[in-house]
């Protein structure tokens, strides 16, 4: 029995050298002198045996760790990790806000400005995936992200006392965007650089995950299309947006200007499930191919065009989550406002940016009492517009409003001036924006012009109130809307919170 215990010992002993030798062997084959110096040792040996699924495990870790910066225009280096397009678009040493440029840079809005990751390299975008031979070493070795996350791993976020000097934090920061050509100078000149960038470590958990999902490929799903609750009601509402009559076409036009930035939320569906309203080359039925406009009422260049409405599957944010919903109901208060109003449309308004851009021209054959109370319905929505953007630096807008401020609405059943259709006619060209020049700086034409049709107006404006005379205050309570009696949207509370509102 002893020999045997002996000899069955020998045999494990043979076998598990078998094994470490086997690995060695295995292992220096798949990786260079080079390699090993890149991708940690172990790398490949807790990859999951499964393709890591997008959706629900590598997501999750993004939304947790990374979207908070990576997750907006402004993004460090323009790298969206909100949605795998913007992985798979990558990075740019290009600044989307710089107080050094005068004109416009060419827009690089991700799904509108480029619709492939080729056009986006044409635009200067660099890859931080992989996109050379396709194996897990190779995937790890190429990859920028990777090789930040494994700084990050190499040289820990310290965990006690003040950050080091060496990060920089502030809004004007200097821009540093390595790519693989230039990660290793990049980690010899800022070690501590690692991702998430002076934030504490991943977990091993989610270190794990990503690298696991890295070597893999970064595999990701097709995005997905409407589910069953919403699709009938994406036919419905695409019918509607897209009749051919004059009064039609000006009310959808008046819709779309006013929601492209919704997240739109049908009745009855998923409660993360969101679209947006977008101007389409194609009609329903086809493939959304929106039109990448600059502004709402830009001309669309193409003509037919169609209103279509296109699922919304990145990361949501609270910095541009203003959601919006339609509903049968929605439709009817919408025929009810716009389309059973007793007035007419005789000619289309123009697309040139001095009418285009003021909505008091465009939009100047809707009965104004229309206008006013679709914006009262959902007066939140609009506020929240004001307030919320898809920017990382919002403190440069919202710098200049109160901590906490408070909105009413005049009662549209009152006699007040923005029920007077005459008034707002003589008007519009006082009320005319900047926006009539394009996106380039013009000092000049806003101080001369603007200024001086900002004073015409305010004064009209005082006559008009003198014509009301004066009131007592509790006469002059009647004036405010009180939602009437079931709109949540009567009185509001606005807050600041240093670069975001709610």
């Amino acid at each position: 029995m002893d020999m045997r215990k002996k000899l069955a010992g020998k045999w494990i002993l043979f076998l598990l050298a078998v094994a470490l030798l086997s690995g060695f062997f295995i292992y220096t084959s798949l990786f260079s002198d080079g390699d090993r110096k890149i991708v940690e040792p172990d790398a490949l040996s807790f990859m999951l045996e499964e393709p890591a699924a997008f959706e629900h495990q590598v997501k999750p870790v993004l939304e947790r760790r990374c979207v908070i910066c990576h997750g907006c225009y402004d993004a460090p280096c323009q790298l969206k990790l909100s949605s795998s397009e913007g992985l798979r678009r990558g990075a740019s040493e290009e600044l989307v806000y710089n107080s050094r440029r005068i004109t416009a840079m060419r827009p690089t809005r991700l799904f509108v400005d480029a619709k492939s990751t080729e056009e986006w390299r044409s635009r200067g975008f660099y890859p931080v995936l992989n996109e050379q031979k396709q194996t897990p070493e190779s995937n790890l070795k190429n990859s920028v992200m990777y090789r930040l996350l494994r700084l990050k791993q190499l040289h820990p976020q310290p965990r006690e006392d003040q950050l080091p000097d060496s990060f920089t934090l502030g809004l004007y920061r200097e821009q540093t965007c390595p790519k693989i050509e230039t990660v290793d100078d990049f980690a010899e000149q800022h070690p501590l650089w690692g991702m998430p960038y002076a934030m504490p470590n991943l977990s091993e958990h989610e270190y794990r995950t990503l690298v696991s999902w890295l070597a893999q490929g970064a595999p990701v799903p097709p995005p997905p299309g409407p589910s069953a609750t919403v699709l009938p009601q994406v036919k419905q509402w695409e019918s509607f947006l897209n009749r051919s009559s004059r009064k039609q076409q000006l009310v959808s036009r008046y819709l779309y200007e006013h929601l492209f930035h919704a997240h739109i939320h049908f009745a009855g569906s998923p409660p993360r499930e969101f679209y947006r309203l977008v101007r389409s080359t194609t009609p329903p039925g086809q493939v959304v191919d929106e039109i990448p406009s600059l502004h709402p009422y830009d001309d669309p260049g193409v003509l037919p065009f169609y209103y279509r409405l296109q699922r919304y599957h990145p990361s949501i944010v609270a910095k541009n989550h203003i959601v919006y919903e339609f509903s049968e109901r929605r439709m009817e208060r919408y025929r009810a406002l716009f389309l059973n109003s007793d007035y007419e449309v005789n000619e289309l308004p123009s697309y040139q940016p001095e009418i285009a851009s003021n909505p008091f021209k465009v939009f100047a054959a809707i009965p104004a009492i229309s206008r006013y109370r679709f914006l009262l319905d959902d007066a939140h929505f609009f506020i929240e517009g004001f307030i919320k953007g898809p920017v990382c630096r919002g403190q440069i807008a919202l710098d200049v409003i109160e901590d906490r401020f408070w909105v009413m609405f005049f009662d549209p059943g009152q006699p007040i001036i923005t029920n007077s259709e005459q008034f707002i006619g003589k008007m519009a060209d006082e009320l005319q924006l900047p926006a009539d020049g394009g996106s380039n700086l013009d000092l000049l034409r806003i101080w001369t012009e603007y200024w001086r049709g900002q004073r015409r107006y305010m004064e009209k404006k005082q006559a008009w109130f003198m014509t009301i005379g004066t009131h007592k205050l509790n006469h002059a309570m009647n004036y405010i809307w009180d939602g009437d009696g079931n709109n949540p949207n009567a009185a509001l509370t606005v807050f600041r919170h240093f670069d975001s509102g709610s």
